[in-house]
């Protein structure tokens, strides 16, 4: 979801079967779209989840909207057998002047592109990621091969709580970010999604470039990139 007027920018990667994932999705999206319009210039609303005040005001509110669409995404999953078990990544991100507030839940990943340099602002919520955190001795290349390495530990809509990871950082005009599933990093290694995203300077080439690459590479999964430049419109 691109919705440059508000400054906002999601990736949802939906799961419980086809159309229980796109239904858990679609939510997600709807819901975090939602409550950041009615929050933009409207200052009558509640904290339902109360205000963290390491955060901007960008911050909190984009820990509210996904909270709040978890809420929903856990209830439509209670509310129907067809929908049981259903959930979601997101990961989803508010651009303001100078800084970018990125919130996010499973393993979709945003990456920033700034003085040639591509880091990775979000962590994944997976067995593989908590394994290595606890105890960074193991080899990754083992840890890689294990059948549980992608399970995920947290995802939108499976309970009526969930941890949402809130990072912000500075970024300056002609700064590249990168939205993505896993079905394209688990494809694409960081040297090469940092050389296409050097390519060219039209974000819509760069995603399909990035998908085309993570399609050649055997990708199977859902495959989604969603790039913006900071200073453009899109």
């Amino acid at each position: 979801m691109s919705d440059p007027e508000f400054r906002l920018f999601a990736v949802a990667d939906g799961m419980g079967g086809h159309s229980a994932g796109e239904v858990a999705s679609g939510l997600a999206i709807e819901t975090v779209q939602g409550f950041i319009h009615r929050s933009a210039n409207d200052t009558d609303f509640s904290w339902p989840y109360g205000l963290d005040k390491t955060l901007s005001f960008d911050g909190n509110r984009l820990r509210t909207a996904v909270h709040l669409a978890n809420r929903r995404v856990f209830r439509a999953a209670e509310s129907s057998d067809d929908y049981g078990g259903m959930g979601t990544t997101i990961v989803s991100m508010l651009v303001g002047d100078g800084r970018v507030s990125v919130a996010h839940v499973g393993d979709s990943r945003v990456y920033l592109l700034a003085n040639d340099h591509l880091a990775q602002l979000t962590f994944d919520d997976t067995w593989a990621a908590t394994i290595l955190a606890q105890d960074p001795s193991l080899d990754p290349a083992e840890i890689a091969r294990h059948p549980m390495r992608n399970v995920l530990t947290n995802v939108l809509g499976a309970r009526d709580h969930v941890d949402v990871h809130l990072t912000e950082c500075p970024v300056s005009p002609g700064d590249t970010l990168l939205l993505c599933t896993d079905g394209l990093h688990g494809v694409i290694d960081a040297d090469s999604l940092k050389a296409l995203l050097e390519k060219t300077t039209d974000v819509d080439a760069t995603a399909r470039s990035l998908v085309d690459a993570a399609l050649d590479g055997g990708g199977r999964d859902n495959i989604t990139a969603l790039v913006v430049r900071c200073g453009t419109a899109s």
